[in-house]
């Protein structure tokens, strides 16, 4: 049998007694062939497509992208080569590494910002108090704008398109003009309302989320 033969023996992974087997074969092969070398023999064991385990001195170019292992010439695991990440893999860790930095650093600040649960408390009623605030201006804005588009209304029912009677001018280019505008604030102050509503409840969520890792951190903290 040639010696390159024997020195990649093939195995089924579910065979862990006929690996020891074929490994000390190589190892001992391996020996022989460097006794004069004066340096120690390595092997590398890799798993193909079908799960077969491999073993030999060098990995063969298709699997060299594999994840495999190093042994010495007694067969131990010395090191493990891992198998070359896709693009998308990195790409998730560098999210993971990201996520990671960003926790600590709002752990950081969580603990040198605050003494107590009752400081992150105050805080939080006095954004609510400032979002509650732009909320009721925005609609007390909004009750503005509807008392002014109703007397805009009331003037424009009395011009064409919305007047039925033959003799109706067409409706003035300053009073068309007023309609949009106020129609197009109204619009943008009814959403202001409903997105000051929104940033409450966001605002409550991402306090509440600090106050329970506040927590967390001091038990982890204490002595």
């Amino acid at each position: 049998m040639p010696a390159d033969q024997q020195r990649k023996p093939r195995m089924s992974a579910s065979a862990p007694y006929g690996a020891s087997i074929l490994l000390l074969a190589w190892a001992a092969s391996a020996v022989a062939g460097t006794a004069n070398s004066g340096k120690g023999p390595v092997a590398y064991r890799w798993v193909d497509e079908q799960g077969i385990v491999h073993y030999g001195d060098r990995v063969p170019p298709q699997y060299s992208q594999q994840e495999r292992t190093v042994l010495n010439s007694d067969g131990v695991e010395v090191r493990r080569l891992e198998a070359q990440k896709t693009p998308e893999q990195l790409a998730a860790e560098a999210r993971q590494r990201d996520d990671a930095l960003r926790l600590k650093q709002h752990d950081s600040f969580l603990l040198t910002t605050y003494t107590s649960v009752k400081d992150i408390e105050a805080l939080r009623d006095q954004r609510l108090d400032q979002l509650k605030g732009q909320q009721v201006a925005a609609q007390q804005y909004v009750d503005t704008l509807h008392s002014r588009l109703s007397a805009l209304q009331a003037r424009a029912v009395h011009f064409k398109p919305y007047s039925d009677r033959a003799d109706a001018r067409q409706m003035p280019d300053d009073l068309a003009e007023d309609l949009v505008r106020t129609l197009t604030e109204l619009r943008t102050q009814s959403n202001a309302v409903v997105e000051k509503g929104e940033e409450q409840v966001t605002l409550r969520s991402q306090f509440q989320a600090d106050i329970e890792r506040y927590r967390q951190l001091h038990v982890l903290h204490e002595p």
